[in-house]
């Protein structure tokens, strides 16, 4: 080599040296094109800015944990060797022998009360399949209530993809001659559920909310988690709305049409389980599964009053579900009441040899143990949010302590150190595996994504591998921190799901020119960083802000601690009055004339 060309290298590494940001601005269309194939539609000074932010935390964050011992297979060992001890409570612990939510009244069915409550023909699913079972209605009563709704909401929700009104009849007329005959498959025997159009079912298609697959991707095997609620007796009557590529917290959709909050319909609905949250809180169906990898089971719960969980990670298969991120996918029910989400948990948790992540820990009947005295009792602690909240979501948060505090060890201000860098490796984590996962497709069909879910995907293209593999090596020891450390002698920690309230849908428009690193970031500050440390988060709604519009609070417990957040979170819920808050939210146009509830 030429000594002028040696002097060229040398002066060049130095600038790159001086001015990063450039010096990469101007190397990403190349290298997305060169090493990947795909064509660059995002400016290239915000890719190279979103990859220096991520390089910078991730290479911080792992400098201060990484030690040459670690491997990602430390992961899981972790999750089960600080597993909350409730996991494996036994049946002999309830208080009584009201099983699977029979006979529920009370506190569980005045537990949730949605904007449409005065059309709902029961205040729970609980309340529903007793009457069921007391034969004081029909399957086919309830799949046809649920139908007309779902119809008569279509244009102001778009919480649907499609409806299948006469496959759902057909389920629910045998649902009803098997419980004539005195057989009754389950506890959610004759119950209309829907779900996230991201699992696939046998003989069906399903879309993903996305128009990149051209045509919807053929169901050749039934989701592991639907075959589980077909098992249990469900009535599935479609699949329900969701962000494209289950990748977005606001709801929005390009492709499909925006899913409107069912509360006001100008505001978001949150995402990427959208349809999940509004079609249940609408009324329309007692309960519907979500998928969470950075919060999009908590956000629809959050911003409709409902109770949705993010499940330990692994506690729930996976087979069969479209991901967007393996190392941080999970699966869990939205619904009414706690009781409701706890019955769906228990419905499809377990081992699945058919997903490799799948836990073989021990699962409790979490319904049976919402009032064991082993779970009512918990010592409390309130974590100190990085980047403060709103005003209105602050002072609701106030009350919501102040409820604790007289029924719980409460300590407040609890700090969480590393909640920026568990944030940080969630969101590389998220954006590598999304990128791989896509790539193919990006590359041959760039336009028909949206411009938001493009954006994001395509920095996972750049980020170095040393820092995905530094993200996945940590897990473990932060997992650790986070238990011993964080929530030391607390059984459970409490913090804000949003640190905002409810945007409208054009203030939280991803589409809009360099917005949607800005919305993600809002939405997602209180969330992400949960789907990184596997724990187990149940959202419960605790309030109304000055719109009208809900405000939920995140119980965030030890590994494989469901039983203890559900239990918590029924236990509360009547101090908070929420019933009489949501009682008066405004209320959804009438519902057209329904078919009674016995035929």
């Amino acid at each position: 080599m030429r000594e002028a060309d040696i002097m060229a290298t040398e002066v060049s590494r130095e600038h790159a040296m001086q001015r990063p940001a450039e010096t990469l601005r101007l190397s990403v269309a190349a290298t997305a094109i060169a090493m990947h194939g795909v064509t660059p539609r995002t400016d290239p000074g915000t890719v190279a800015s979103e990859m220096l932010r991520l390089n910078a935390q991730v290479r911080d964050g792992a400098r201060a944990h990484l030690d040459y011992r670690a491997q990602p297979a430390d992961f899981p060992a972790t999750l089960r060797a600080v597993a909350d001890p409730v996991h494996a409570l036994r049946f002999d612990e309830r208080t009584d022998d009201r099983r699977h939510g029979f006979g529920w009244h009370g506190e569980y069915d005045a537990a949730s009360f949605s904007p449409s409550a005065n059309r709902f023909p029961f205040n729970s699913l609980a309340s529903a399949a007793a009457a069921l079972r007391r034969g004081e209605t029909t399957s086919v009563a309830l799949t046809r209530h649920a139908l007309a709704l779902a119809r008569h909401s279509a244009s102001r929700l778009n919480a649907f993809v499609e409806i299948r009104a006469e496959d759902a009849l057909a389920q629910a007329q045998r649902c009803d001659a098997e419980a004539r005959a005195g057989h009754w498959r389950g506890p959610l025997h004759g119950i209309p559920l829907a779900h996230k159009d991201c699992f696939f079912r046998e003989g069906q298609t399903m879309t993903v909310g996305a128009r990149v697959t051209r045509a919807p991707l053929p169901g050749e095997r039934t989701a592991h988690v639907l075959d589980r609620l077909d098992a249990a007796g469900a009535v599935s009557i479609g699949t329900l709305s969701l962000s494209e590529f289950v990748c977005g917290p606001t709801g929005q959709n390009p492709g499909f049409g925006d899913c409107a909050n069912a509360w006001d319909p100008n505001r978001i609905s949150g995402g990427s389980s959208s349809g999940s949250g509004v079609a249940v809180a609408a009324g329309i169906i007692y309960g519907a599964l979500g998928s969470d990898t950075g919060g999009s089971t908590r956000l629809p719960a959050a911003l409709n009053g409902l109770y949705g969980i993010k499940p330990t990670y692994g506690l729930v298969s996976r087979a069969g579900s479209f991901p967007r991120a393996f190392s941080l996918d999970t699966i869990g029910p939205l619904a009414r009441t706690a009781g409701d989400c706890a019955l769906l948990l228990s419905e499809v948790a377990g081992h699945d040899p058919a997903d490799p992540s799948s836990s073989a820990m021990p699962v409790p009947d979490y319904a049976a143990l919402l009032c064991a005295p082993s779970t009512r009792s918990a010592r409390v602690g309130a974590l100190l949010p990085v980047g403060g909240l709103d005003a209105e979501v602050q002072t609701a948060f106030d009350v919501f302590l102040r409820q604790v505090a007289q029924h719980y060890a409460l300590r407040r201000d609890i700090p969480f150190a590393t909640q920026e860098t568990c944030y940080a490796m969630g969101d590389v984590l998220a954006k590598v595996e999304g990128a791989t996962l896509h790539r193919e497709w990006m590359s041959v069909q760039a336009d028909r994504y949206s411009q938001a879910v493009f954006s994001r995907t395509e920095i996972g293209l750049h980020v170095p591998a040393a820092r995905y593999l530094e993200a996945l090596s940590v897990r473990a020891r932060l997992l650790r921190e986070f238990v011993e450390e964080t929530m030391g002698d607390c059984d459970v920690l409490v913090c804000p799901t949003t640190p905002v309230t409810t945007p409208t849908r054009e203030a939280a428009d991803m589409e809009a020119r360099d917005k949607v690193f800005g919305v993600v970031a809002a939405l997602t500050r209180l969330t992400r960083a949960f789907n990184y440390l596997g724990v187990p988060v149940l959202n419960m709604p605790i309030g109304l802000d000055s719109h009208g519009m809900p405000i939920g609070v995140q119980l965030i417990g030890r590994p494989y601690g469901e039983a203890r957040l559900f239990a918590m979170a029924a236990a509360l819920a009547p101090a908070l009055g929420w019933p009489h808050l949501a009682a008066s939210a405004p209320t959804s146009p009438s519902a057209p004339p329904l078919t009674p509830l016995m035929p």
